[in-house]
């Protein structure tokens, strides 16, 4: 029937994103093979069941559901389908295709099977189904219309029919569902294999990143009662520049100076904001500013740093296997890249004690290096890195910590997400040092609310706090950026609200 191709093989499957050359390429076509065949369980009928005449249009979509859900008949369809599939095409040979030529090859046989069933079906439902089935074996089944999707921040799904997005900074449920759960978790599985990792009863938690840079966390039964749960937080294809962020009104122009003066003058920065409010991206655009001389080492959980100077070593850490051996922590990056001769430390995020050897680096000839880390203002910045480096377990006394925080970190950038969705920079502020036992700081920029307009959407400034000569001066001076930084300052004096 489909002589030019042979028999069910074992191969690997085949598209974009291939499985790890580490993983038993017998074991991802069977994973794949039983993904799909979990639906035909029951016998298959003789001829699938033809199909009405077309019903009238559809009323429109509502905004919260953008793609229409899919009926137990469809996944039938499909199922059915997808095992002939299987029988009359080789997936070894598919493996050896580009991802465009694997996909026209599967359009071609999926054709081929639908004409011998007898399958009645429209135009669009078969285009629909010769789109999901490539989905399926090529890459991440329903997921792939939000992933090929740009003005997506985030895509949370909820177990296998409760799938919500991000965009414009206000969630939306949409209409997308997986067949059951068992596909939804074998998709997290080809996700994670990608890098080495694994989730399953024994490992429910999972830290992981698509190719394109995108971070991925699942969490699976028994932890995630109501079935998988999958966060993606999507990275742009184009990577936002701090031009950028001036046209979006995230910071103004002066404020953007005074930011690539800092990223230049091998300033210690620590980003700090909320969940979501932009802070890896603000951290990407300040190592633009980093000479492409410099060797920088990137220390993270799933990278997703994006630098684009040309000596950049990027490190991951590594869970523990099943015997709860071989755990490779942040802390161990960090300490081990003090070997490695870097010139700047980028710590992708500080979570833990790896904050007292980040300190440490920045005190030790280190300077311009960075860190984002989970706070909802400057001063709460310090009193977190406070509290991890004790959490870990360091019996320092309270003010020779604070010093050592006050000579480490130059800079503190706050980043948030406003309730409208929107996301700004409100602080740039200077650690200044010590009076007694506390810490003083001294804000440059700040960002005020003035309201909101009819659409919600907020007003604010973004304001200097005329400080003439911040802290950094002389460092500025020594790199012959004095001159660019006082005219920032000044210009920053009288600014129009956005």
């Amino acid at each position: 029937m489909f002589g030019r191709r042979g028999t069910t093989t074992t191969g690997p499957v085949p598209g974009a994103r291939p499985a790890p050359a580490a993983a038993p390429q017998r074991d991802v076509a069977a994973q794949l093979v039983a993904d799909m065949r979990q639906t035909a369980a029951q016998p298959e009928p003789a001829q699938v069941k033809a199909a009405t005449p077309p019903p009238p249009p559809p009323p429109p979509k509502k905004e919260e559901e953008p793609v229409r859900r899919r009926s137990q008949e469809y996944y039938d369809t499909k199922a059915s389908i997808f095992n002939a599939l299987v029988e009359a095409i080789d997936l070894s040979q598919l493996s050896r295709l580009g991802p465009e030529d694997a996909r026209d090859e599967i359009r071609d046989v999926v054709n081929d099977i639908i004409a011998l069933k007898n399958v009645v079906m429209s135009i669009a439902e078969q285009e629909d189904l010769l789109e999901d089935i490539c989905n399926d074996v090529l890459g991440y089944g329903p997921l792939e219309p939000l992933l090929a999707r740009d003005d997506i921040a985030d895509i949370m799904v909820n177990g296998a029919h409760t799938v919500y997005i991000e965009t414009e900074g206000k969630m939306q449920k949409t209409g997308i569902a997986f067949r059951d759960n068992a596909q939804l978790m074998n998709i997290c599985q080809r996700i994670v294999s990608q890098v080495g990792r694994r989730v399953d009863e024994s490992s429910p938690i999972c830290d992981a990143r698509l190719p394109d840079g995108s971070r991925v966390n699942v969490i699976a039964p028994p932890l995630a009662i109501d079935g998988p749960a999958l966060t993606i937080r999507k990275f742009k294809k184009d990577k936002l520049t701090l031009d950028q962020l001036v046209r979006f009104g995230s910071i103004t122009p002066e404020g953007a100076t005074v930011l690539q003066i800092i990223g230049r003058s091998r300033c210690n920065v620590l980003v700090s904001g909320g969940t979501g409010s932009g802070k890896t991206t603000l951290l990407n655009c300040l190592t633009a500013y980093i000479d492409t001389t410099e060797r920088i080492i990137t220390c993270e959980d799933s990278a997703e740093l994006q630098l684009q100077q040309p000596h950049v070593v990027r490190l991951e850490t590594r869970p523990p296997n099943l015997e709860g051996e071989g755990e490779i922590t942040m802390r161990d990056l960090v300490k081990n890249c003090l070997r490695m001769r870097p010139e700047r430390i980028i710590v992708g995020e500080v979570r833990g004690p790896e904050a007292f050897d980040l300190l440490q680096a920045m005190n030790t000839g280190h300077d311009g290096s960075m860190g984002t880390l989970h706070a909802n203002s400057p001063r709460e910045a310090l009193s977190r890195v406070e509290s991890m480096i004790t959490m870990g377990g360091f019996s320092l006394p309270s003010k020779t910590l604070r010093e050592m925080i006050c000579s480490s970190i130059d800079v503190i950038v706050q980043a948030a997400r406003l309730r409208d969705g929107s996301r700004r920079i409100t602080h740039i502020t200077e650690v200044m040092g010590m009076e007694g036992d506390v810490i003083i700081t001294q804000d440059l920029f700040l960002y005020d609310i003035i309201g909101e307009d009819a659409n919600g959407k907020i007003i604010g400034r973004h304001r200097s706090t005329g400080i003439g000569r911040p802290r950094f001066w002389d460092r500025a001076r020594y790199y012959g950026e004095e001159k660019r930084l006082a005219a920032a300052l000044d210009a920053a004096e009288a600014v129009e609200p956005v």
